[in-house]
């Protein structure tokens, strides 16, 4: 039986839609539902376009008693992934499900996580304090922001001549290539949730 994925995302949905292709093309796993706190959220066309259950809801009923939580009972998802997914996930839902909710930052952290520092906000602090790296950063979600523990980290070396638009490009690469590779691998590896996937330079 394959592995359910559900997508959390509010915005355009790139990787959402990487995502889904890339477990599309396998008899491992699948992506069953989207989620998005937007109801015109572009991710939720393109997940229609592609067969897959896209549902839209509102800050009141992410952190109601039902509601989303229900959806997701209902869902029964071996993984819970925030793909650009911008609100603070619900301690309520974590609780839930334990070690099955994980996260992409477009930084490495401890850097440059936190409230408030999401898409190119991170990109224009990276850009300003003048770092000769950047990457991405895999986690596990707890109640904090950026703070779970982390899965995998993949570095992207940076010019002097970068602004926040080229950093973008790099750091959506990264994405791209490794976000659903360790999605799958963090769903292999069910039984020890704590194992790193490691990444290199």
């Amino acid at each position: 039986m394959k592995k359910r994925i559900v997508i959390f995302a509010s915005g355009s949905g790139t990787n959402a839609e990487n995502i889904i292709k890339y477990f599309q093309r396998t008899q491992f796993a699948e992506v069953v539902l989207v989620l998005s706190n937007k109801k015109d959220a572009k991710v939720l066309e393109r997940s229609v376009n592609l067969n897959i259950k896209a549902i839209s809801f509102t800050k009141e009923e992410l952190f109601s008693e039902e509601d989303v939580l229900k959806i997701l009972k209902d869902a029964k998802p071996d993984l819970i992934v925030l793909a650009g997914f911008l609100l603070k996930f619900p301690e309520r839902i974590l609780k839930e499900f334990p070690k099955k909710v994980i996260n992409i930052h477009p930084a490495l952290l401890p850097k440059y996580g936190g409230k408030g520092m999401y898409g190119n906000f991170v990109h224009e602090a990276v850009v300003k304090n003048n770092e000769t790296k950047t990457g991405i950063t895999i986690h596990f979600v707890n109640e904090n922001y950026d703070e779970g523990a982390i899965i995998f980290q993949k570095k992207v070396k940076l010019s002097k001549t970068e602004t926040p638009e080229t950093v973008a490009e790099k750091i959506h690469t990264l994405e791209y290539e490794w976000f659903p590779k360790v999605i799958e691998e963090v769903l292999r590896k069910t039984s020890t949730p704590n194992a790193s996937f490691k990444g290199g330079e």
